[in-house]
């Protein structure tokens, strides 16, 4: 499915479309990030600043029950991880208000060769719930400066998608990287060998979580959480604890800004340790491309749009920042 979808954005790109409303709106969502951020070359159009760190996975007992998934079979898995900073900006301080939400992309890296991916960030549900919505998230904002007459854009937006504000404030500025807890707002689901069928959201769980004041955040150093990671895993691994958040029967499954009720049970699904920093992080995040769609038999896309959307966002992203 990577190599399918690189293929598409590179003969996209090729074709030399401009830059109008009658593109596909993946291609409308780099455009309008590009136009929010500016336009780095080799840089991703969102999630920009990042740091990569290599490690393992190892599945928790049970998990195999919920999915035949290779990750769940119990034995222990290279993976390779991308923190980020939120934005289109290289050198965006990480303490900014604008770094916010912070991401955690995984990519698995399996026995037969193959790989499969998660991709998180701190909020606890999505602004918006469609590619077109994102669209307009960022358009509204590029059109809200703050000279721009009340109500903004950007006003008007949030007030016609009630969903959108209280889920931005959900993501709070941390102390590290490995001090906060990431999700996967996008519902997923499982298969287990008698092919019964579960859906889930991902929790990427810290050994603690670690907020900080939105102040104190802006008088850190424009780095570091990327140095403290770096500080950190020259002492010992950095754990995550991947669970899953089950959902009963009736719970929708394709509106990733309607997170389930807080009683759904959440089930451990393994362990990630990081061990250390990708000595050459900087080139090696230029070359990665994480996609929530990339899976492997045993995990199936649920009925979200957005799996499919963000999938095709990245890959433009990536062939725009590849040529």
């Amino acid at each position: 499915m990577q190599k399918a979808l690189v293929a598409s954005a590179a003969l996209i790109l090729g074709m030399g479309f401009s830059l109008a409303d009658d593109q596909p709106v993946t291609v409308q969502i780099v455009d309008a990030l590009n136009k929010v951020y500016g336009v780095h070359p080799g840089f991703r159009a969102n999630h920009a600043k990042g740091i990569v760190a290599e490690g393992t996975f190892q599945a928790a007992p049970g998990a195999s029950d919920l999915s035949i998934a290779a990750i769940f079979d119990g034995s222990t898995i290279p993976v390779t991880v991308r923190f980020s900073d939120s934005g289109g900006v290289p050198n965006i301080p990480d303490g900014s208000k604008i770094a916010l939400p912070h991401g955690m992309a995984i990519k698995y890296h399996l026995k037969d060769g193959s790989e499969t991916d998660m991709v998180l960030v701190s909020l606890k549900f999505f602004p918006i719930a469609t590619g077109e919505d994102f669209r307009d998230l960022l358009l509204a904002i590029a059109a809200s400066p703050p000279s721009a007459p009340h109500p903004t854009q950007l006003e008007l937006f949030f007030k016609s998608h009630p969903a959108a504000l209280p889920a931005l404030a959900t993501a709070l500025p941390i102390d590290s990287f490995a001090d906060e807890q990431y999700n996967g707002l996008d519902a997923f689901v499982f298969v287990d060998k008698s092919g019964k069928k579960q859906a889930v959201r991902y929790i990427m769980a810290p050994e603690k979580i670690v907020h900080i004041g939105a102040d104190e955040a802006a008088k850190e150093p424009p780095d570091y959480l990327l140095n403290d990671l770096a500080a950190r895993l020259s002492k010992g691994p950095v754990v995550f604890h991947l669970k899953a958040q089950l959902a009963d029967p009736g719970d929708q499954t394709k509106d990733p800004t309607e997170p389930w009720a807080a009683d759904r049970k959440v089930v451990e699904l393994g362990m990630l340790t990081i061990t250390k920093v990708d000595p050459d992080s900087l080139n090696a995040q230029k070359k990665l491309l994480f996609l929530p769609g990339a899976l492997t038999s045993g995990i199936e896309e649920s009925d979200d749009p957005l799996i499919d959307v963000r999938d095709g966002a990245y890959v433009v992203s990536y062939g725009r920042r590849s040529q």
